[in-house]
């Protein structure tokens, strides 16, 4: 990227305008009222830049002071919520109140509950006997 793209690259190109068009001011003075002109817009620039500077950098040091709240915050939210926990216990729907999730136990699928076939030496699932007495 060329300096002078950047705005602070166009500052400094201009700063370096107005330095040479007030060396040859004399030679120059048809462009005096441009020159003229020059002097405030550039001077508004710099000050627009630095007020930039300092908002990012006031801006920078918020984020600085919010993420060590958002940590702390964290920290003591976690607690809370084992707090809760151990007050409630971990099964207590009441938990949910405070957005967490109750212990509600491991979730069996339909294939674990039903018992496998014992297969045969011959490879083939045995017949299913009927009980006896019916």
């Amino acid at each position: 990227m060329n300096s002078e793209q950047t705005y602070k690259g166009k500052i400094e190109d201009w700063n370096r305008l107005q330095e040479r068009l007030n060396a040859n001011a004399t030679e120059l003075a048809h462009l005096d009222g441009l020159r003229a002109q020059l002097g405030p817009v550039l001077e508004k620039a710099r000050q627009i830049a630095a007020a930039q500077a300092a908002q990012k950098a006031a801006k920078q040091e918020a984020s600085r002071t919010l993420k060590s709240v958002v940590l702390e915050g964290d920290r003591l939210a976690n607690l809370l919520r084992t707090a809760l926990k151990q007050h409630y216990g971990i099964r207590a729907e009441k938990l949910a109140e405070f957005g967490m999730q109750p212990f509600r136990g491991r979730n069996l699928t339909a294939k674990a509950k039903q018992p496998k076939p014992a297969v045969s030496p011959t490879g083939t699932a045995p017949a299913a006997s009927e009980p006896a007495g019916e």
